[in-house]
């Protein structure tokens, strides 16, 4: 009996210890896995919970002019933040008071066009009732313990903020982006607004175009702290300083672009136009000078607009450019031999079928026995249609291309796009007559006015670009123009320039010509193409000219949609053009002849 209750004890005994050695084998491998396996990123975690770490924005580029004075900067500006639960005050009276300082910094106009005009008080009091009854629903979110109430804050608003002496009221530095000039090179110049996690980006022309180099390399500040997250006095830190944005010395000369936009805008409004845009480049090099595009908006208040207003016409409108492509389809036939200046044209007596259409001359009036200077001067449709017979389809494919239409021109501002040209090989007649005078083909206002920079520098192939020079800290680097061979000879740019001076001197705009002086230019009509026809109402009024002839210094492009004053661009785009060259002339140093 006692052996049986002795073997029953040491059996007890011998489970109790395997179990033990059991349970300390499973706390050896737990360690080894904590310790061996986890042991180096349970480190690291908690080396990052006791780190606190803050980043460091850098200061964005600036973008300046030709003569270093701001288009876009950065200025100092504050988030106004009310954290619970140092704020303590009546929400409703906090928000009443800080929206009357918000909406007393707010301009407002009467609205007379309206059916039931609305005057500035109206407005005023509307906008005061909307900023109140914002802050109230955010301090009635009880999720949140951290409030932003305002952002883009100046400096005399935060002190007038701080007057009011409510507790709980905090300010959080930020950058605020400032354009100097409002609204003049608006769509040159983009914004800058959010991206989806909040930071500062970039958008169109050049802010989206150079937004990674703009925004430089943010930095950070990090430090240990306890478990509490309470900084540790003598704990170690870091600091990464941020690497400030470089900054944009662009080719635009500001006094050029207010000048354009003045002109562009009484233009529209003298006109009767739609829309309107000019572009002023320096047919040498491609170097842009002004660019300019209304209806504008302000990149201040960007937000305020719809997003139609950012696109930039000059580079992502299509348009059919009617007759100022005419240089350009005579300029390559000369240079391909199939006509010279004195060739004449057989079919300019009338009316010219092609398959089962009559091409037509502008205005119904014929010149039997037209050379080709005198289809340029006359804006000849059926002249034109003849010197593309005599070209083919695959060499204006050829030359179209080598001009640069179907691809983009690769100007340095966010948001080209180009219209396609039709394959090579699969014109017809029709394609190629119309698209000898300029319609049944699309191109951008900036693709016009590269080929034709290329007729008046001599042929040579250039890129359009805004940006003359990156400054990095102390340090300056030239952006080098991109120009390439050879387009057509120079010799066949002289014999089309001789012809696009004579088109100025004795063509249908030549009331509006400045007296004294010389200029290479050709306006354009075209009808805008709707629901499969053209409109007859409707049209694109062009001018582009470039002076002096030989030796240019500038080269304008002005596009106006739907004038209404008149369809002609010989009434319309010309003459402002011409108004706005008066002044650039004694501006640029461009003597008259005599």
């Amino acid at each position: 009996m006692q052996n049986s209750k002795s073997s029953s004890f040491t059996l007890r005994v011998r489970v109790l210890y395997v179990v033990f050695l059991m349970a300390m084998l499973g706390v050896v491998l737990k360690l080894f896995y904590w310790q061996v396996v986890m042991g180096k990123e349970l480190s690291a975690e908690g080396a990052r919970q006791q780190q606190s770490a803050q980043e460091i924005l850098a200061r964005r580029g600036d973008i300046l002019s030709s003569d270093g004075t701001w288009l876009a900067t950065s200025t100092e500006a504050w988030l106004l933040i009310a954290t619970r639960p140092e704020f303590s005050e009546n929400p409703n009276l906090v928000a009443e008071k800080l929206a009357g300082l918000f909406v007393s910094k707010m301009e407002f106009k009467a609205d007379e066009e309206s059916e039931t005009p609305i005057d500035a008080d109206e407005l005023r009091q509307e906008a005061l009732d909307k900023e109140t009854e914002r802050i109230e629903d955010l301090f009635g979110n009880s999720d949140l313990v951290w409030i932003p109430l305002k952002n883009r804050v100046n400096r005399a608003l935060r002190e007038e903020i701080e007057k009011l002496g409510i507790p709980g009221l905090t300010f959080e530095e930020e950058e605020m982006r400032a354009y100097p000039e409002a609204s003049a090179a608006a769509q040159t110049l983009g914004f800058v607004g959010k991206d989806d996690s909040g930071q500062d980006k970039g958008y169109f022309g050049l802010e989206g175009y150079y937004d990674s180099s703009l925004t430089g390399k943010h930095g950070f500040k990090s430090g240990e702290t306890n478990a509490l997250g309470i900084p540790i006095i003598f704990g170690a830190s870091k600091v990464g300083a941020p690497v400030r944005g470089v900054d944009l010395v662009t080719h635009i000369d500001k006094s050029i672009q207010l000048l354009v936009e003045k002109y562009l805008s009484k233009g529209i409004e003298k006109y009767e136009a739609v829309s309107g845009s000019i572009i002023v480049m320096r047919p040498e090099d491609g170097a842009v000078l002004a660019m300019a595009a209304s209806p504008a908006y302000d990149p201040d208040k960007y937000f305020d607009y719809g997003d139609e207003f950012f696109r930039n016409p000059v580079i992502s409108d299509a348009f059919e450019p009617g007759s100022i492509f005419k240089p350009i389809i005579m300029a390559s036939a000369l240079d391909a031999g199939v006509v010279n200046p004195d060739t004449v044209c057989d079919i300019c007596d009338g009316p010219y079928k092609v398959d089962k259409y009559f091409i037509r001359t502008w205005n119904n009036e014929y010149n039997p026995g037209s050379t080709m200077r005198d289809v340029i001067i006359h804006s000849d449709n059926v002249g034109m249609a003849f010197v593309g017979s005599r070209l083919g389809a695959d060499k204006m494919y050829d030359y179209l291309t080598s001009f640069g239409f179907g691809q983009v021109t690769g100007i340095d501002l966010q948001g080209e796009v180009t219209p396609s040209l039709r394959e090579k090989g699969t014109w017809n007649v029709v394609d190629l007559a119309t698209a000898s005078f300029g319609q049944g083909i699309a191109v951008t206002p900036i693709q016009m006015a590269k080929a034709l920079s290329i007729i008046a520098n001599g042929g040579k192939q250039i890129t359009p670009q805004v940006v003359d020079k990156i400054q990095i800290a102390e340090d300056t680097e030239d952006l080098e123009p991109e120009v390439g061979g050879q387009v057509v000879s120079a010799e066949t740019t002289r014999k089309i320039t001789e012809m696009m001076i004579a088109a100025v001197k004795d063509g249908e705009a030549k009331w509006a010509v400045p007296k004294g002086f010389t200029i290479a230019g050709k306006t354009g009509t075209a009808q805008i193409p709707v629901a499969g026809h053209y409109d007859e109402e409707k049209t694109n009024a062009s001018f582009v000219g470039f002076a002096p002839p030989y030796n240019p210094k500038f080269l304008m492009l002005i596009t106006l949609r739907e004038p209404q004053s008149s369809p002609w661009a010989s009434e319309t785009a010309a003459p402002l053009w011409f108004d706005i060259a008066k002044e650039l002339f004694p501006y640029l140093g461009i003597q008259p002849d005599s």
